[in-house]
């Protein structure tokens, strides 16, 4: 019997493991296509399209080269993203984490209006608040600028959300010897209470960085100039009728994903931490 049972467990893992093989493999298709696709001439890649199939004798670096040494406005958009990316981070990490943690600890009248007003507008799409957000950066001359791609942002009801429910079992005994001792509520919050968010903080901001390197359709309402663009708009602007930017675009396309790796890579074992406890709790 025990022999039986050894033999089904390990018969189990097998499948499982192979299943999870399989399931791996097809998440990460279109990343080693396009990783493959990158290394191709733009004649190969027109006839053959973006596969896994490829001919070493084929196969250059040519695309990179030409990233590197000739594409001035691609690394105009790659640091336009950097620096837009950057600053949503932080500043959206800032207030959405103090908005949270003030719906979380604090037992003020209102409280409960304001959280289900921020569940309100987290259950709204952004295609449908895009227009107003149009009109008022109109009306304060904003358009074509940095700000009017982060104001939008740096309040984001999923950060204020999350950041509340992970607020929700910080322990208060904290909170109430630091008063005793004298600390101000900012310092009570800066101080004590932010560093037992650290994990929170690593996970929303991996979420809210990918969110604004991947942002397009708000760069491209507000963004005019070319030297304004961010990279997914840039890169859109090199796709013609005529398919002679492909390599290219691909190529620019794979070394978008670098900066999101390194980040997930540096936040992962914070980035799984905060993702199970903020979403206990409450």
């Amino acid at each position: 019997m025990k022999n039986n049972n050894k033999r089904n467990n390990r018969m189990l893992k097998w499948i499982v493991n192979i299943s999870f093989f399989v399931i791996s493999f097809i998440a990460l298709f279109p990343i080693i296509s396009l990783l493959i696709s990158s290394f191709r001439p733009s004649s190969i890649l027109m006839r053959d399209g973006i596969s896994l199939t490829f001919d070493l004798n084929t196969l250059n670096i040519n695309n990179y080269q030409f990233i590197f040494t000739q594409a001035a406005d691609y690394w105009q958009w790659y640091g336009n993203s950097l620096v837009i990316s950057a600053v949503t981070i932080v500043l959206s990490l800032f207030f959405s984490s103090m908005v949270g943690y003030a719906l979380a600890v604090y037992d003020f009248k209102g409280r409960n209006f304001f959280f289900i007003l921020v569940l309100f507008i987290l259950m709204v799409p952004f295609e449908i608040l895009m227009l107003p957000l149009y009109q008022l950066m109109i009306s304060t001359k904003l358009i074509n600028t940095y700000t009017a791609v982060i104001l939008p942002m740096v309040v984001a009801p999923i950060a204020v959300f999350f950041f509340r429910q992970y607020a929700l079992g910080l322990p208060k005994e904290l909170m109430d010897s630091a008063r005793i001792d004298g600390a101000t509520e900012y310092g009570i919050f800066f101080r004590i209470m932010m560093p037992l968010m650290l994990p929170s903080f690593a996970a929303m901001g991996i979420l809210q960085g990918l969110g604004s390197w991947n942002n397009f359709l708000w760069p491209l309402i507000v963004l005019r100039s070319n030297d304004m663009f961010t990279l997914p708009l840039g890169l859109a602007t090199l796709l013609t009728p005529y398919g002679n930017n492909y390599d290219i675009l691909i190529a620019g396309s794979v070394m978008t994903v670098v900066p999101i790796l390194i980040l997930f890579i540096f936040f992962q074992r914070y980035f799984v931490e905060g993702l199970t406890v903020g979403g206990v709790k409450g």
